[in-house]
């Protein structure tokens, strides 16, 4: 699919709405534990099994993103929001056959497997665009859009909570909802395929818009066999493995914490949990994104890991103390989570330019991959173990939680180490030949894509 040049008169403000129809549907898959006790009860899962859906999604999403980068910088992004929009609501459709049926490894293969494939291509599929677009902010450019995957679950927490209540229980009801949930989702994506545009190649800065990328270019390939590539790997998955566990089983920890005092927390006020943690991740996709513009990558990551250990630290200590502790904490914690997400496709513009920036992202995203299992692995094993054990209430996550602050001072460890990378692994391009008349006249007609905001960035 040949990717849809922008007409002249095109804005670039109309790019971010299209990434956003993609992301806010796939982002569902941070509301996956509202599924969870659901599933749980009708097919007597433990809540290690439950999390296979989720874990699978998370492993396709990063395989996918990696072994499909390449295609999604040749073909363009519509090519790839198609792929996404197919794959993702296909899952859904096929998660409802196997929970209509009461096959569970058809929920897996189905929301897992094939929805995991439109996880791993829709995420990455505007981001490269997005920076073209807005080379004079990268970090607010893929905040915009990687925000709506940290919001879907706020859309998709309570619509699904709401569903599972009125519909019939048991197995009946959950297919129903994911039948819905496919559906509506295809019908939404469709809107950023029809939307998206990418930039005109131009001879020369003429008229405003996207200006040529002149300073450090390194390919894809070349990126992994950097150590700068290896440090935002380890900084990405130690970040991912400390949110995704609580974001994973943030219904039921918040359940299990309050359990045992005289304010336990009810089904649906964990939903709303899980809602306002969805809206903290996407306010820090774009908050904390954009201060990374300010204050630069390496500081904002210091942040992240740093001061996210110390969150985990006071609610392993005090969580079950105070309920707005806990939830205060765990929103910070989620907005250091959505943050990493939105500022590492700008880290890896300022370390490796934007030549090949969305099929290195893709690359790095098998970092995404290892967190979805190792996050819900260590939580909901721990939990698992604990309860066999005796254990209730935040006894169950203590040990999961002191896990976490030692992998989020692994990751702080990493950023300290990033450093330029060395021009022996920048590409050198081709010379360029100068603009013809027809060249000139073409660049001339190419549209001023600074929108409403041309000046200098702020």
């Amino acid at each position: 699919m040949t990717p849809p040049l922008a007409p002249p008169g095109w804005s670039r403000w109309l790019v971010p709405p299209a990434a956003l129809s993609v992301h806010l549907s796939i982002g569902q898959a941070y509301a996956w534990s509202v599924f969870k006790p659901p599933l749980e009860s009708a097919l007597g899962l433990s809540g290690t099994q439950s999390a296979l859906p989720f874990q699978l999604a998370i492993v396709m999403l990063g395989l996918s993103a990696a072994f499909g980068g390449t295609l999604v910088e040749r073909n363009g992004p519509r090519w790839a929001m198609t792929v996404a929009l197919c794959c993702f609501s296909s899952g859904f459709l096929l998660a409802a056959l196997g929970a209509a049926t009461e096959q569970y490894w058809l929920i897996v293969f189905g929301y897992g497997f094939v929805g995991g494939i439109g996880l791993g291509i829709g995420y990455i599929s505007p981001v490269s665009t997005l920076i073209k677009w807005f080379p004079d902010r990268p970090g607010m450019a893929t905040g915009i859009a990687i925000m709506g995957f940290g919001g879907g679950a706020l859309i998709a927490s309570p619509w699904s909570a709401q569903m599972l209540e009125t519909f019939p229980a048991g197995s009946g009801g959950i297919a129903l909802a994911f039948a819905v949930h496919g559906v509506t989702y295809a019908v939404f994506m469709s809107l950023g395929v029809l939307l998206v545009r990418v930039p005109r190649p131009r001879p020369a800065r003429t008229g405003g818009g996207p200006e040529p990328d002149t300073g450090v270019q390194v390919s894809a390939r070349q990126a992994v066999r950097t150590p700068q590539f290896w440090c935002l790997w380890v900084i990405l998955c130690m970040n991912v493995t400390a949110g995704i566990g609580i974001l994973e089983k943030a219904a039921p920890m918040i359940t299990d914490f309050f359990a045992e005092t005289s304010t336990p927390v009810s089904a649906s006020a964990a939903a709303g949990f899980v809602a306002l943690l969805s809206a903290a991740n996407m306010a820090g996709r774009i908050g904390w994104s954009s201060t990374s513009d300010l204050i630069g990558r390496k500081n904002v990551y210091r942040l992240y890991l740093g001061a996210g250990a110390v969150m985990y630290l006071l609610i392993a200590q005090f969580g079950d103390a105070s309920k707005p502790l806990f939830i205060c904490c765990a929103l910070v914690i989620l907005s250091f989570y959505g943050g990493g997400f939105a500022t590492i496709p700008a880290y890896l513009k300022d370390l490796f330019g934007t030549y090949q920036v969305g099929a290195i992202h893709g690359r790095l995203l098998t970092a995404w991959s290892t967190a979805g299992v190792l996050g819900p692995l260590i939580v909901n094993r721990v939990a698992d173990s604990q309860e066999a054990a005796g254990k209730s209430g935040p006894g169950l996550y203590g040990l999961s939680l002191t896990i976490m602050i030692g992998l989020l001072l692994l990751g702080f460890a990493a950023n300290e180490l990033v450093r330029p990378v060395h021009p022996r692994h920048h590409h050198v391009p081709a010379p360029r030949k100068a603009p013809d008349a027809a060249a000139a006249a073409d660049a001339s007609d190419v549209p001023d894509t600074t929108g409403p905001s041309s000046a200098a960035p702020h």
